[in-house]
């Protein structure tokens, strides 16, 4: 069976970039559609329902940001976004507005086309090599079709939010640094120190604990890490 191409809607206002960008995700067999005003953009992602979407944060019309917020409230579409400054503070504002991934300007192609394939992998419920289904106290999720019910209720996570769950659902009640969260989720440690395991851990227990700064599933270890609590009913 011929494999799916990937469909990514660009929201870009920068005309070379876009040029250049696209003609290269093209050259790897990825159908992409380009915005290039951030007023635009949710109408066209609901519109034709892509794997990923790659979203620049300086947009005309509508900051990334409030696209990003906007898109959340409507769907769990994989959001890369795309910023030229590279401060924490942008990264984890990005994540808080519900970003699966980012990268900084100037990207390296090969880069970005890694980090759409792994999101849309995510995405198509693609990413383990084979449906697993785990059970961890009142927690349940289904790897193959990336459903989380908590308590009996369905519980909708973003691909990054689901990666954190699932890596820490595969080690009940074992702590997992930052570090090595990084790396599951992101494929990477380098940047160790980054906030935006913590942005993903607050975002998760919004959603999955009945009081969020009380949590009894999702633990933080203080000095050590987070860990999912194995027991709790």
């Amino acid at each position: 069976m011929t494999e799916l191409a990937i469909r990514v809607v660009y929201v870009e206002d920068d005309d070379r970039l876009a040029r250049l960008t696209m003609q290269y995700l093209a050259s790897h067999g990825l159908d992409v559609t380009l915005v290039t005003r951030g007023d635009q953009a949710v109408v066209e992602v609901l519109r034709t329902r892509p794997d990923v979407v790659l979203l620049d944060l300086m947009l005309p019309g509508v900051s990334g940001i409030d696209v990003c917020r906007q898109l959340r409230g409507k769907c769990d579409v994989p959001i890369i976004m795309v910023t030229a400054r590279g401060e924490e503070a942008d990264r984890v504002l990005g994540l808080e507005g519900g970003a699966d991934d980012y990268v900084i300007k100037p990207f390296q192609s090969r880069e970005l086309l890694a980090r759409i394939r792994a999101q849309a992998r995510r995405g198509r419920g693609e990413s383990g090599p084979r449906p697993e289904r785990l059970q961890v106290g009142a927690l349940a999720l289904d790897v193959g079709t990336m459903e989380v019910i908590v308590r009996g209720e369905p519980v909708a996570l973003t691909t990054n939010e689901f990666a954190l769950v699932h890596a820490l659902a595969q080690r009940p009640g074992r702590v997992l640094a930052r570090e090595q969260l990084l790396q599951l989720v992101h494929g990477t440690a380098d940047e160790a120190f980054d906030r935006s395991i913590d942005v993903i851990i607050s975002r998760v227990r919004q959603k999955i604990e009945a009081d969020p700064k009380n949590p009894r599933l999702l633990k933080t270890i203080r000095g050590a890490g987070y860990m999912l609590v194995p027991g709790e009913p």
